[in-house]
């Protein structure tokens, strides 16, 4: 792939997803897809009741439309990484898309149960795990950052393992969507990361799918940067999670998530420390709340300076996990 359809790719998914945005905006309002806010979550939040919220469905188009164009040639080969991943991502995004019509159409910021968003991310997850396996692009050896050498393990206990990784990022993913452009913007960088990856290991034809989503998410994020004209959703949150596990586990790399998800992994820490600890103080709290995003605007930051900080120590992290990875190729 040469530098000039590399960005070919990152301007077609920006103005796919850009336009797509654009015209979905006056749809979401027609059907009256506004966000429900948390009675529970930051009081200065209930303003944004009512934004448009799904918005997810723009970015999710743009980077499937771009990967077909753009990658004919490879599925011609018999070369479907890309699409592997991508289908995988997009069933998490149709999970997201049952939770916000539920909301939607109930008028309530709890959509699916928590016990039937598990079981259906468990069984994406599974799927796609043996799908990669079958297709000769997963190992049950775990690579470690950094010191360059591998564990084997037992398939079945890469199995479940794998799988709690990918139920337990993609959920910190969406829990990362809770501030204008968050999930966004600390996105973008990991997607970077991917890409870069994708060539050190040999499997170019893989990172058509972050540099789309690049393009696509900065397209969005020119329609939810604060204050956000719309939300993406767990239509798009649950979609960004799958997109980012995918990529880590058809490039072999599950561990690299503790490097590049730092911010997601935090936003999760954060509300188990909170929930334990409330449980055994009998309501003391170690953050004002949670997730962490909310503690810092308790703390008097807005949401453009949480943007800015979580995204720059992403992309920062995100350069030290090439370092942690480089030896590898």
């Amino acid at each position: 792939m040469s530098i000039l359809e590399r960005i070919q790719i990152l301007l077609v998914a920006f103005g796919l997803s850009f336009v797509s945005m654009k015209l979905l905006i006056p749809v979401l309002h027609a059907l009256k897809a506004g966000q429900s806010i948390r009675e529970i979550g930051p009081k200065w939040h209930e303003s944004k009741a009512g934004t448009p919220t799904m918005g997810g469905i723009s970015f999710i188009f743009a980077i499937g439309v771009t990967v077909v164009l753009y990658g004919l040639r490879d599925f011609k080969n018999g070369i479907y990484d890309a699409l592997f991943v991508f289908l995988f991502a997009l069933v998490f995004g149709l999970i997201g898309f049952a939770d916000d019509f539920v909301k939607v159409k109930y008028h309530r910021n709890l959509g699916l149960t928590a016990l039937q968003k598990l079981a259906l991310q468990l069984a994406a997850a599974g799927c796609f795990l043996a799908l990669l396996r079958l297709n000769g692009n997963l190992t049950s050896t775990l690579y470690i950052p950094f010191w360059n050498v591998t564990i084997s393990l037992p398939w079945a206990v890469y199995l479940l393992f794998s799988m709690f990784v990918i139920v337990g990022c993609v959920n910190a993913v969406n829990l990362t969507d809770g501030v204008d452009g968050l999930a966004s913007g600390v996105t973008v960088p990991v997607l970077c990361f991917f890409a870069a990856a994708a060539y050190l290991e040999k499997q170019g034809e893989l990172a058509l799918l972050p540099l789309a989503g690049i393009g696509a998410l900065i397209g969005f994020l020119c329609f939810n940067f604060h204050p956000a004209k719309v939300f993406m959703g767990d239509t798009g949150s649950l979609f960004l999670g799958g997109l980012v596990c995918g990529l880590a586990f058809a490039l072999d790399l599950p561990l690299i998530l503790l490097i590049v998800g730092f911010v997601y992994i935090c936003e999760t820490l954060s509300v188990m420390i909170q929930v334990t600890y409330f449980k055994l103080t009998h309501g003391k709290r170690v953050f004002k709340m949670t997730p962490i995003h909310h503690h810092f605007e308790m703390c008097g930051w807005n949401e453009e300076k949480i943007f800015t900080v979580f995204t720059g120590v992403t992309a920062v992290l995100c350069m030290i996990a090439w370092l942690a990875v480089s030896a590898r190729g």
